[in-house]
């Protein structure tokens, strides 16, 4: 069967609003740098009117973890699609519009149930570190029904958001993508997004990585969540095995790829300066995603995706301003 989309991403929908902020702002509202919080809609009100009197006019990105990373994979040219649940809302409306404007196929239908659209409030301060506020809205009701599976059908690989798998529902959810896919003969690609989430939901991760997982996206932290390892070389030995391949970021260290007995050391891509780190693992993802759409080896794929994550920190916001490309 021909597929229509190269990359099919499944992740959480989420308005990101980015404001550059000194330390005080964060003292001030009670934000740890550097964290991420899950926050309900009245903190949403009180937060987001500090960002509109912030002395810098905030950006609004239709984001989400695996949105970026689709986005950045439609950027270098490869077709790519987005799975993900919006609100019948204003934030949902210019979620789908923002999603489609940058180059993605997007067709989930709204919630009905009057749940608003997913937030992220982003305050990123001068040493280019960024402290997430996070109001996952309709997100927290991903399930089984919005699985299409006529779009996975037609996706070479799809890539699901760790960050989702946080309620049972988007569990049984990523398990029915995952068999459709695995059923048509499709690669599944899997991000684990943070090393808390690993640690609340470790059996049911590793459970989903050794059924129905062909390409694993984690940092050192999260990798060794997963295999409750105290050193990088443990976790990796727990993990690798043929038909999986590992894509293990080690921040200004590179990566590492472990494939069918292969390892590859890739390094960072030099950056002149960092501004914002947000969305460095949506962008290296990307860009090894779309190196393998192109039929780049895992080495080249893997620097590529070095590239994109070098770029997308040089500038505010998780999305890349500049299309990347190995040079020949």
């Amino acid at each position: 069967m021909s597929t229509n989309f190269d990359v099919l991403g499944i992740g959480n929908a989420l308005m990101d609003i980015l404001v550059p902020v000194d330390d005080a702002f964060l003292s001030e509202h009670g934000l740890e740098k550097g964290s991420m919080a899950l926050i309900d809609n009245d903190r949403v009100k009180v937060l987001g009117g500090a960002f509109q009197n912030a002395s810098e006019t905030p950006r609004e990105i239709a984001g989400g973890s695996a949105g970026n990373t689709v986005v950045g994979i439609a950027k270098m040219g490869v077709k790519a699609a987005y799975l993900a649940k919006i609100g019948q809302d204003g934030v949902g409306t210019r979620l789908a519009e923002g999603y489609r404007e940058a180059g993605l196929h997007f067709s989930s239908t709204p919630s009905t149930t009057g749940t608003p659209s997913g937030q992220c409030l982003i305050a990123v301060t001068p040493d280019g570190q960024r402290t997430m506020s996070t109001c996952l809205g309709t997100n927290t009701e991903f399930g089984m029904e919005d699985i299409n599976e006529a779009e996975i059908k037609r996706a070479g690989t799809i890539y699901m958001e760790g960050y989702l798998f946080d309620d049972e529902s988007a569990k049984a959810g990523f398990v029915k993508a995952a068999e459709i896919a695995q059923a048509n003969d499709r690669l599944v690609a899997l991000t684990l997004s943070d090393s808390f989430c690993v640690g609340r939901h470790r059996a049911s991760f590793a459970q989903l990585v050794d059924h129905h997982v062909n390409i694993l996206f984690a940092n050192e932290d999260e990798m060794m969540a997963l295999a409750e390892a105290d050193d990088l070389e443990t976790a990796i030995k727990a993990f690798a095995r043929d038909g999986l391949t590992l894509c293990v970021t080690r921040s200004e260290k590179g990566s590492l790829i472990i494939d069918s007995g292969k390892r590859y050391d890739i390094p960072a891509a030099p950056v002149a300066k960092v501004v914002d780190t947000t969305g460095a693992g949506d962008q290296y993802a990307a860009g090894v995603l779309a190196g393998r759409a192109k039929g780049l080896s895992w080495d080249k794929a893997g620097y590529l995706g070095s590239l994109a994550a070098a770029e997308v920190i040089s500038h505010f916001g998780a999305r890349p301003e500049k299309t990347i490309q190995l040079e020949d």
